[in-house]
Order: C-alpha cells, then sequence, then structure tokens
C-alpha cells in the first residue's frame, strides 16, 4: 500500500497520465520508503471549467493555469513529519514541471490512516505487522 490519487485539471490524456504515475510512484517509493508493487494509483481529470480557485474557474484566468489535487493514504507512524514535509515539497515541484503552468493552489494531502482501519486484499496493515 499506499493509495494515490491524483486529480489534473483539464482534458484526459495518456501521456501526461503515465508521467504523473510514474512521477508520484517514484517519489513515494524513494521519499517514502514504500514498496511498488503495493502502490494503487488512480488518475482523474476535470475540465478547467470545473476547478474553481478563490471561485473563479481555471479556465478564466488569461494564463489558463493548470491545477493539481494529489492524495495519498499511508498507515500512520510509517514516517516521520520531516519525511513527509519533504515528500510534500519534491512532489510539488515534481507534479508541476509535469503538469505545467500549475497554479499555486494545488494540494497535497498524506493521509496518515491507522493501521487497524486500513489495508489491502481484505486485511489490514495492523495485521501484517502482527502476522508479518
Amino acid at each position: 500500500m499506499p493509495h494515490l490519487s491524483l486529480q489534473i485539471s483539464g482534458q484526459p490524456d495518456a501521456e501526461l497520465t503515465r508521467r504523473a504515475v510514474a512521477t508520484v510512484g517514484e517519489l513515494t517509493q524513494r521519499v517514502l520508503r514504500k514498496e511498488a508493487g503495493v502502490i494503487a494509483t488512480t488518475v482523474t481529470y476535470i475540465p478547467r471549467e470545473q476547478w474553481f480557485i478563490g471561485g473563479k474557474a481555471l479556465s478564466d484566468y488569461a494564463e489558463g493555469r493548470n491545477a493539481f489535487q494529489f492524495d495519498i493514504s499511508i498507515s500512520d507512524e510509517t514516517n516521520t513529519k520531516a519525511e513527509k514535509a519533504r515528500f510534500l515539497a519534491e512532489t510539488f515541484a515534481a507534479l508541476s514541471e509535469v503538469i505545467g503552468d500549475v497554479n499555486p493552489v494545488s494540494y497535497i494531502h498524506v493521509i496518515d490512516a491507522r493501521a487497524t482501519a486500513y489495508g489491502y486484499g481484505g486485511k489490514t496493515q495492523e495485521f501484517r505487522h502482527q502476522h508479518g
């Protein structure tokens, strides 16, 4: 595990999707020390006309800026505050480069999920820890 959920403004783009998934996957492995084989990633595109910042649609900006929302669920207490801060900084910089012309009001949320309430394959992370 973890589960990664990335929303990107604009229309679906297969090449952008591949680059973004590779980018967040690499950062998740390198910075947060998560195993590649259990990283699940979903990507959703939201039209700029439906993405609002400060009450203004992205499509209304003269410069046509982009935005993203990135949520990553990890087991609580498996990463330090410093690792999560580094992950946020590096992920924002990397996604800004991959997506291009990103509005700074693009969010990243590291969700620390309790090991007893989170897992995959029908087993909690706590179960895996206890029987690991």
